[in-house]
């Protein structure tokens, strides 16, 4: 719990990024446009905030993949799995870049 008290406030702002954005899916355009422009985008920024302010930590990566699975039932179909991994590498580059910056660049 110690490792992921630290990460809560960022996991919280993309699970609401996972789980209230596809309300807004109205056709298969808008659709597309929140699963490949939307999330991914928000999904970085949160990670490189992240990664700015804590130590970088690949399960925090892992847990934004996991995350994401219970929406593919909810929301979306099984062609949508491939987003998880996605997702995942998202937020691990996002979170690396960001303790990058946050060190200064070192």
């Amino acid at each position: 719990m110690k490792t992921l008290k630290p990460m809560l406030p960022f996991l919280i702002v993309i699970l609401a990024c996972f789980y209230l954005l596809p309300l807004l899916i109205q056709d298969t355009g808008s659709g597309m446009l929140i699963l490949l422009i939307v999330t991914p985008l928000l999904c970085f920024v949160c990670s490189l905030l992240y990664g700015t302010k804590k130590a970088f930590s690949p399960l925090y990566a892992l847990i934004v993949a996991l995350l994401f699975v219970p929406a593919i039932f909810i929301f979306y179909n099984s062609s949508a799995w491939i987003y998880a991994p996605a997702y995942g590498a998202i937020a691990l580059l996002g979170a690396a870049a960001g303790s990058h910056i946050g060190k200064g660049g070192k």
